[in-house]
């Protein structure tokens, strides 16, 4: 969390503030309906509930800083005026109060309810999940006016809550008439004069390794033994370029989208059916065309040369992580040798990264099975298994690899300034310092120098992995890192310890990959880059940033809805968990079955009056007993909420 900012009258000039007292900035605003901002110095601004002039989270807003210091210490703020507002349409609740009809937002960074006139209610029925719009508002002192756009149906319904999470987060599920129209029309056929442009891969062995659910198949991987004794392995991703070109309707909106959406029981595609599950997926047995990164490797996983550019293939095998799996621990079956060549060099390959500084974290996945209700009928953790970790090696190697290649070899500056990286920065040091508090409560520590060890960091790992603080110390350090983001500057990835790095492996479900893709392009081809790119590439990568962490709120929130779903007809048993977090108002538990977060709240813990200790510890004010972050409990069911999302336990 950003430090307050402190009145200094010298830095700030006289009493009544800044010297250059508005700015522009976009607003974060809690539920209790404050505002911040951050200012240049990334300091936060409060901004008090009757000064937010309608600002809602999100929008960007010009703020005056002509208000004198409070008797917090911190300096305050006011909206002036809302620039530009991130959105104007909430799912909620439909009720009645007071003979007035309003919607309750289920977001709780909505501060107000909002008020429906009766024409525009679209006989909406008391407790029905709806979404509506924000027609007028005029000040914080008076509800806004709105209209309900959809009535979503019965709240807890399956459809109704999967609707209301697409709805709130501003995805869209089909696509325009002019879209589909564009797929439509798109050539299928694979002419030789598009063949002969490509080095051709079809009689080369070639496969793809996905999860048994997949649909798409946007990577696949070829291999070859050379008369050297090396080895060409061939990473082979779908040349989504070829189909959608700039400016067309397709390319529109699958840039509006950015990303695809994985709900637990459904897949939001960035592009079209007849793209995404058809030409653009590498279906085995089919031609197709593709952008790959092909790499000579040694037997020791040393790469001696690398080629990037247009290739057409034909893949052989279609194969899960599953069965590649057991091919490879039986040591024969289809591809057998192939199979083992690569698990050994993605092996050696891994462990030379973890000697760079690359940071390893694993953490179990959740995984939810519904039956044709939609309803979840078993939640279990997976882990990684070796050939999860094989084709990530080698998605991570082309994605390098490309990222290496323009900077070592274009020549282009201006490409350079326009190409889109995955970026990481380093972690924030007073997060790694509040961090070694909790570290400390175990009997660990993290070396801090003046620069940022991520070796230190692994020993760390290391030294926990198999505690019963393991999972939890993974969760606090990827909590402290920084988030991985889009970007026209290139600061490293300090995750992956690469300097370059990029993402080109996923141009189906990620619209920054199939930028990368154009922009490698026109590096091998020579092509001149256009005036306007640097300034709209740029803003590309910060939107799609953006748009990733709300698409991840998503997904999130599908899984959490599910879980307590799962949980719900469960009241009242007892379950194993671990203390996930302590805060003022309770102890966060997460149950060991399923991974689901549930809250114990102190007014139900009646032993005795804690209070938070060194942030990390709640601690009983008489007897001194002490409830940690990582602590083992044993907990109860009492209650659990499908609309709010929530689970309460007690102590047993």
């Amino acid at each position: 969390m950003k430090k307050k900012t402190k009145y200094n009258k010298k830095q700030h000039g006289d009493k009544r503030g800044y010297k250059n007292p508005v700015m522009e900035a976009y607003i974060r605003v809690s539920g209790g309906g404050t505002g911040y901002i951050t200012d240049e110095d990334g300091q936060d601004i409060r901004i008090p509930h009757a000064n937010l002039n309608t600002a809602l989270d999100g929008d960007l807003v010009k703020v005056s800083r002509y208000i004198k210091p409070s008797y917090r210490g911190d300096v305050t703020g006011e909206v002036l005026e809302v620039l530009k507002r991130k959105r104007m349409k909430f799912v909620g609740t439909f009720y009645k109060e007071d003979n007035l009809l309003y919607v309750s937002p289920d977001n709780k960074r909505m501060y107000a309810e909002i008020l429906i006139p009766e024409k525009n209610t679209l006989n909406a029925k008391e407790g029905q999940k709806v979404y509506a719009e924000i027609t007028k508002w005029t000040t914080v002192k008076k509800a806004p006016l709105g209209k309900i756009l959809e009535i979503i149906g019965k709240k807890g319904d399956h459809e109704t809550e999967m609707r209301s999470i697409i709805l709130e987060n501003q995805i869209e599920t089909g696509f325009p008439a002019l879209v589909e129209n564009e797929a439509k029309n798109i050539d299928l056929d694979i002419n030789e004069k598009e063949i002969s442009k490509r080095k051709d891969f079809r009689n080369i062995t070639t496969f793809t390794i996905d999860p048994v659910t997949a649909k798409d198949f946007d990577d696949a991987i070829s291999f070859k033994e050379l008369p050297n004794g090396n080895y060409e392995i061939g990473v082979h991703i779908a040349d989504v370029s070829h189909y959608v070109r700039p400016g067309t309707e397709i390319d529109k909106e699958a840039r509006e989208r950015a990303f695809s959406v994985y709900l637990v029981d459904r897949t939001i595609p960035m592009l079209p059916e007849k793209l995404s599950n058809d030409i653009c997926s590498l279906n085995p047995k089919v031609e197709r065309l593709a952008f790959a990164a092909i790499f000579e490797i040694t037997p020791e996983a040393k790469i001696k040369n690398s080629w990037f550019g247009k290739t057409v293939i034909k893949s052989d095998k279609r194969f899960t992580y599953e069965e590649a799996q057991e091919i490879i621990d039986k040591k024969s079956g289809q591809y057998s040798k192939e199979l083992l060549i690569l698990d050994q060099l993605s092996k050696t390959i891994r462990d030379r990264r973890m000697k760079d500084g690359a940071i390893l974290f694993e953490r179990d996945e959740v995984k939810i099975e519904l039956n044709e209700k939609g309803a979840p009928v078993k939640i279990y953790r997976k882990g990684s298994i070796d050939t999860n970790k094989l084709v990530e090696e080698f998605m991570l190697l082309a994605n390098k690899g490309v990222a290496e290649r323009i900077e070592n070899f274009c020549k282009s500056e201006d490409l350079k300034k326009v190409f889109v990286y995955r970026v990481h920065d380093v972690p924030d040091r007073e997060k790694l310092e509040e961090l070694n508090i909790l570290l400390k409560a175990f009997g660990h520590e993290l070396k801090i120098e003046d620069e940022i060890d991520p070796q230190e960091i692994n020993k760390l790992l290391k030294k926990v992995k198999g505690t019963p603080e393991e999972n939890l110390i993974n969760m606090a350090l990827i909590r402290s890192m920084a988030k991985a983001e889009y970007s026209t500057k290139n600061i490293g990835h300090f995750g992956l310890s690469f300097k370059f790095y990029t993402h080109f492996t996923s141009p189906i479900r990620r619209y920054p990959d199939l930028l990368v893709h154009r922009l490698l392009e026109k590096h091998l081809d020579g092509s001149k880059i256009s005036k306007d790119e640097l300034s709209r590439n740029q803003q590309l990568a910060l939107s799609a940033s953006k748009r990733e962490i709300e698409i991840a709120r998503a997904e999130r929130e599908s899984i959490k809805m599910k879980q307590v779903e799962f949980l719900k007809d469960r009241i009242g048993e007892t379950f194993e968990g671990t203390i996930s977090g302590v805060t003022e108002w309770g102890i966060y538990v997460e149950e060991l079955e399923t991974g689901a977060d549930g809250l114990i709240k102190l007014s139900d813990i009646n032993d005795d009056y804690y209070t938070l200790d060194k942030k990390f510890t709640l601690k009983g004010e008489k007897t001194g007993k002490k409830f940690h972050l990582g602590d083992k409990v044993k907990v109860k069911l009492i209650a659990a909420n499908v609309d709010e999302r929530t689970l309460d336990f007690v102590f047993v």
